[in-house]
């Protein structure tokens, strides 16, 4: 068979050792007998190689290639996990276990199953990384193959890309992956616009080819004279990075122009240096466009120096100056480090050496002493604003770099020195100026906390924190403290002076609504809930009405039922008046974070359109929008009529969103109903 063929050259080409051993591993998988075939209908093999060959690409170890050759059998074939350790090793098998653990999970809706697999996935690096780098190959090869799969999953798939593994990627360092996975999420979410752009850049590369050309040669014969060796090539940026530029722009793709630009690599950082200011002697820099990630490395341990120049005939040309060791580290990321660590010969790092890893930690440990070893589906919005997203770098007064996410207050900073720093934070400076605890740290400051030994954690605290270790904190302190409240499922239930004596619980108690009766949902016990007590009510726990599903940032209202805890309503909720005692029963709760979440409901009306969904959630995604929820019905010929739910982070970005949906050719109206 030729792709088997074709993946031991690639073997034979690589450096990777032991190739015999990687060999008898394909051998051994090809017999196998598979309960499934490929969804192309292809030998179910064909699936696996993918997977080892975009590993290989990453020069990874013959235990990771092994084990993405087999990293299906325990779901695919009546292997067992002895069977593979047996043959190859535990190392083998306990990678083959990590991944098939991440996909064999089962949960009461699709959103927790989701939050769980991730959730599984980023633990497992932990422990072994390798396990991640199969996934995301996986990711990858399959979103290659996806118009082999049902056109329904399509959107799913490419969307869990976008949100997850793209960024995962990125995290990771490893850049052609995060590349990839990003054009093709495009690909099938907004397949008009990704073939426009396709389009575009090829004709641009015929108009820029002479302009780019005379740019390099205009690099070598300064460097030359510099007496630096350098190799130049001009890059297309990813269509991905184009689509967000045309919407930060407010562009068609015909009124972009700077869709190329040059990379310099260069021995040693000096030179970097030197070529950046050989570079802005030939062409003037652009104000405000220069970035020196050689002094301040990403997470990622990306290095480079970028800059952006205007060159002749006023075009901008963007120029990243990088070593060659810094130029493989950009393109694998972490994976460069697995078999030879800087400085020395082969040896294999320890994830304990990589930033991620490290903040993984902190969550798994928050885990564990809060006894919150459970999933939510608000875990998927943590790690996509906590670990997925964009950082920023703060320094201590003692010239120590903190890692934080963005949007991270000096109250996340305090917790993140120590637990003792934040329960005692009075008050912060940055850069030697008093600022609130409540505002948001910018990248590159000197942060400083102001202790007192009477100063509290305060309950609005939960409103303006980013970090899960913070929340954690707080919410502990609080529970343990302040009897005046209950804190549970991101409500914060302010208790009454005293509530009369509660009666026997009534099982299956009936509750009104409308003209009709209907009983209740049996609630299953879930033991990791907290249990708490209100004056003679015990084992109080929060559940959600079902006749009115409160959402992040409603105005709602709590009612202390008879033998079923806190009930959460919507302030509005029609069914509250017909519920006897409950003006008695009423207690107060907010949402934890109520002040920096909008949670917003619009109803459009537009014709119809096969990418409108996919259209209105990138315009949402353009000002950090989330939905939440939606649904598009046709209701007459050619009709849609779409009912969301959308969620800000910030309340001013409400009408730049309504205004960028408006703008959508398909949308003839929209209308906010909240």
């Amino acid at each position: 068979m030729s792709y088997i063929s074709d993946f031991k050259e690639q073997i034979q080409r690589s450096e990777i050792g032991e190739r015999e051993r990687i060999f008898q591993a394909v051998s051994w998988r090809e017999k196998l007998p598979a309960n499934q075939k490929a969804p192309s209908g292809e030998a179910a093999l064909v699936h696996p190689l993918g997977v080892a060959s975009i590993l290989t690409n990453l020069n990874l170890d013959a235990d990771t290639i092994i084990a993405a050759l087999l990293h299906d059998t325990l779901e695919e074939t009546a292997l067992s996990l002895g069977d593979i350790e047996d043959r190859f090793g535990r190392d083998v098998g306990r990678m083959v276990e990590g991944v098939t653990r991440i996909a064999d999970i089962s949960a009461k809706s699709k959103t927790l199953q989701e939050a769980e697999n991730i959730r599984k996935m980023l633990f497992a690096m932990v422990t072994d990384i390798r396990v991640i780098f199969i996934k995301l190959a996986d990711k990858l090869h399959t979103m290659r193959a996806l118009d082999d799969l049902d056109r329904e999953r399509h959107k799913t798939i490419a969307q869990e890309c976008l949100d997850i593994y793209a960024p995962l990627a990125d995290r990771l360092g490893i850049s052609w992956i995060k590349d990839e996975l990003e054009d093709l999420a495009l690909k099938y979410l907004n397949r008009e616009v990704y073939l426009q752009i396709k389009e575009i850049v090829a004709l641009k590369r015929g108009e820029r080819r002479d302009f780019l050309d005379k740019a390099k040669e205009d690099l070598r014969r300064e460097a030359a004279a510099a007496g630096i060796t350098i190799e130049v090539e001009s890059r297309a940026k990813h269509f991905y990075s184009i689509y967000q530029k045309m919407r930060k722009r407010n562009k068609a793709t015909g009124d972009l122009y700077d869709l190329f630009g040059i990379r310099i690599l260069c021995d040693g950082i000096e030179n970097c240096y030197t070529l950046l200011g050989l570079a802005h002697r030939l062409w003037k820099p652009l104000d405000g466009r220069f970035k020196d990630y050689i002094a301040m490395p990403k997470s990622n341990g990306y290095q480079s120096l970028h800059t952006t120049v205007m060159a002749a005939g006023g075009n901008l040309l963007e120029i990243q100056i990088r070593t060659r060791e810094m130029h493989r580290i950009a393109e694998h990321g972490i994976a460069s480090h697995w078999l030879y660590k800087k400085g020395g010969p082969k040896e294999i790092v320890h994830p304990a050496d990589i930033s991620l890893v490290n903040r993984l930690k902190d969550w798994k440990q928050i885990e564990s002493e809060s006894g919150f070893n459970r999933v939510s589906e608000s875990f998927l919005d943590d790690i996509k604003r906590e670990l997925l997203k964009d950082s920023i770098y703060v320094f201590t007064p003692q010239g120590k770099v903190i890692e934080l996410p963005a949007g991270a207050t000096p109250i996340d900073f305090a917790y993140h020195i120590h637990t003792a720093i934040g329960e005692h934070c009075a008050g912060a400076k940055a850069d030697g100026v008093i600022i609130p605890l409540s505002s948001e740290l910018q990248n590159t400051q000197v942060v400083e906390i102001l202790t007192a030994t009477n100063a509290r954690p305060h309950v609005n605290w939960l409103r303006t924190v980013r970090t899960a270790k913070a929340r954690s904190k707080i919410r502990s302190w609080l529970q343990q403290n302040d009897d005046s409240i209950i804190i549970e499922k991101n409500i914060v239930a302010k208790k009454k002076p005293s509530l009369p004596e509660a009666p026997p619980p009534v099982e299956k108690e009936p509750e009104l609504l409308g003209s009709r009766f209907i009983r209740p949902q049996i609630l299953e016990t879930d033991t990791t809930l907290l249990h708490v007590r209100v004056e003679d009510e015990k084992n109080m726990m929060i559940h959600f009405a079902k006749c009115c599903h409160p959402a992040m940032g409603d105005p709602i209202i709590g009612y202390v039922s008879r033998g079923r805890g806190i009930i959460i309503h919507r302030k509005n909720c029609s069914n509250l008046a017909n519920i006897p005692d409950f003006l008695e029963r009423k207690i107060e709760t907010e949402w934890e974070n109520a002040a920096s979440v909008l949670v917003k409901r619009f109803k459009i009306e537009a014709r119809l359109s096969t990418d409108l969904f996919s259209e209105i959630e990138g315009a949402a995604r353009k000002y950090q929008g989330h939905l939440i929820e939606g649904r598009l019905e046709e209701t007459s010929v050619n009709h849609l009529t779409g009912f969301f739910t959308m969620q800000l982070e910030q309340s001013e970005d409400l009408k730049k969103v309504l205004k960028n949906i408006r703008g959508i050719p398909a949308v003839f109206s929209i209308q906010t109903l909240t």
